[in-house]
């Protein structure tokens, strides 16, 4: 359930049984040949999946995070981490006075962070907070280690159907060396075609078993996070 397909009344009705809320942040930034809200799209759908099974609402996603290393790329668009942060605190607090507890973010992007502040509500026992970064998930842990692959920014791990915007590669590129991007001015000498590395696509069955474990493990944690 989408805050976009409702009206306040149905979301007051919502709250006299339910008091969880997905937030979606992510970026808008290169990801190579994939789409540049890859990492807006990705959690948008699995927090799709998750709310289809738990009926939890969700808020419209925050298109925009701290992407300041690839601002060289057109099409990038990246906050500051203060800005950021103070956003997601606001959106918290605003959805918080209105009577939701339970808080589930769903992250897609590797700038965003938990803002600080919010560390301080979780010693609230009525208030319930979990950031889920989904690529570093357990979920996904499981799936290289299964498949004997390594998820990394704008390969395989990725690029999936739904945001797919041109013909990639079939081919593996050499991994990056990342840490080459905090002692040179231009992270596109680094990176080039902005791919971290490492194989451009897998097979979609591959792909979909993978949003599968994703999508199971979160449903788990949003499922936990009900009203006691």
């Amino acid at each position: 359930m989408r805050l976009e397909d409702l009206n306040w009344m149905d979301v007051e009705h919502y709250l006299e049984t339910d008091d969880r809320i997905i937030l979606i942040s992510g970026a808008t930034e290169q990801h190579a040949y994939l789409s540049l809200l890859t990492d807006i799209l990705i959690p948008s759908r699995l927090a799709l999946a998750v709310a289809e099974r738990e009926k939890v609402l969700i808020a419209p996603p925050l298109n925009f995070g701290f992407s300041k290393i690839f601002t060289e790329y057109p099409g990038t668009i990246s906050l500051t981490r203060n800005t950021f942060e103070l956003v997601m605190l606001e959106i918290f607090e605003g959805l918080l006075h209105q009577g939701f507890r339970g808080f589930f973010f769903m992250n897609g992007h590797g700038g965003n962070q938990l803002p600080a502040r919010l560390h301080d509500f979780m010693e609230d026992s009525e208030i319930r907070i979990t950031w889920y970064d989904w690529w570093r998930s357990p979920a996904v842990r499981n799936f290289e280690a299964r498949h004997d692959l390594v998820l990394n920014h704008a390969n395989w791990g990725e690029n999936f159907p739904f945001n797919r915007v041109a013909e990639c590669p079939i081919d593996e590129k050499p991994v990056v060396d990342t840490t080459e991007l905090t002692t040179v001015y231009s992270a596109r000498a680094v990176l080039g075609d902005g791919n971290f590395g490492g194989l451009y696509q897998v097979r979609d069955e591959l792909m979909h078993e993978l949003f599968a474990m994703v999508a199971d493990e979160a449903t788990a944690l949003v499922r936990a996070m009900r009203r006691p």
